[in-house]
């Protein structure tokens, strides 16, 4: 029996690992233990309720006013002390994440095979986004196994020169926790507010936005939706404080934007896909709006999935005022551009991610 652990600590991570231990736990081969480090503490524990997994471990990282130096000293040091208590035949990390390196790092440092899922992202710019584009390409670097979500993704890993054979198209397991997530009923406040209007579901949280060009996109949006009385916007605020400041500075007391807590997963997949339009520097929505149908305006200059820019499903709008304020006119003005979008094939995959990676650790991933 193989004995495998997978790390996560984030909300995006857990809504993406959460579908992938569930069906490794369906295999007799495998021994699945979840290991939770809490770098989002408030954010991951309703995912977690969501999908019924109990983790066996949690390292509880997250403190106030956490550091990267923080996260990864206490994910090393709570990895170290489980990973020398059992025996582990591979470590599963997902993502971009600090959690994913520290815990990619601690495997390799004890000798224990790591997998990435949702492996082989790039922009090549080490600084945007920050940290994630150097956690990303160091996780793959300590990597055995590379689950890549699109064969893009894969190109670049044997380009860099991963070894071919342990490099896998499998889809994203996003699309997969969609299957479960999404609802033909569902009830919101956030519906109630939208009342028939058009609705934008905003995202906004990236490390280099914050400050300046954060307030420079949240004026750009009050602008453009002030000559737009029939659009609306549901903002779930990050829980950081930096952007929780900028976001009621700007949008207080404009009624066509509603500020909220945090979504939970079932809340934020089911109102992403009655949305009109989905605004965020983030990069998980990315991959989830195609599937609805939903064009994603990326307040960016670079993107890790470019996928979704070549085949028309997302469009950088950059992080100005002048350049967001210019795309987010431009697709609300003409009807053609949206077509276009809301038409375009999602490239993230079939929803049968989790079954070709468990396939994979199952039964091929010791002939590598």
């Amino acid at each position: 029996m193989k004995n495998i652990m997978l790390v996560f600590g984030t909300r995006p991570e857990a809504v993406k690992m959460c579908p992938l231990a569930l069906e490794l736990m369906k295999r007799p081969s495998v021994r699945v233990k979840v290991c939770v480090t809490g770098q989002h503490r408030e954010m991951l524990s309703p995912v977690l309720s969501f999908f019924g997994i109990e983790p066996d471990a949690d390292l509880s990282v997250m403190t106030e006013g956490q550091t990267l130096f923080d996260i990864t000293e206490k994910v090393m040091r709570g990895m170290r002390s489980i990973l020398e208590k059992e025996k582990y035949d591979l470590v599963l990390v997902h993502g971009d994440t600090t959690t994913a390196f520290a815990a990619a790092l601690s495997a390799f440092y004890m000798g224990v095979p790591v997998g990435h899922v949702e492996a082989g992202l790039r922009t090549y710019d080490i600084s945007s986004p920050y940290p994630e584009e150097f956690n990303r390409t160091a996780v793959d670097s300590l990597s055995l196994y590379h689950f890549a979500p699109t064969e893009l993704s894969a190109r670049r890993l044997v380009s860099e020169g991963r070894q071919e054979a342990g490099v896998f198209i499998t889809g994203n397991t996003v699309i997969d926790a969609l299957k479960t997530t999404v609802k033909e009923s569902f009830s919101h406040p956030a519906l109630d507010f939208a009342g028939g209007r058009k609705m934008i579901l905003l995202t906004a949280h990236r490390r280099e936005n914050l400050g300046a060009p954060m307030r420079e996109m949240f004026a750009a949006i009050k602008e453009v939706l002030s000559s737009h009385p029939d659009i609306c916007a549901i903002y779930p605020v990050h829980p950081n404080p930096a952007v929780k400041k900028a976001a009621h500075e700007v949008f207080g007391g404009f009624e066509q934007v509603k500020l909220s807590e945090p979504l939970d997963v079932f809340e934020f997949h089911n109102i992403l896909a009655r949305s009109y339009i989905a605004l965020t520097d983030s990069g998980g929505i990315q991959e989830e709006a195609p599937a609805f149908g939903v064009p994603v305006l990326v307040m960016r200059n670079t993107t890790e999935r470019p996928e979704a820019v070549n085949s028309g499903t997302a469009t950088l709008v950059g992080n100005t005022f002048e350049s967001v304020r210019r795309g987010l006119s431009n697709i609300l003005d003409n009807g053609s551009v949206y077509s276009a979008m809301a038409h375009a094939a999602n490239p993230y995959g079939d929803g049968k991610a989790c079954i070709r990676i468990a396939d994979i650790i199952e039964k091929g991933y010791t002939e590598i």
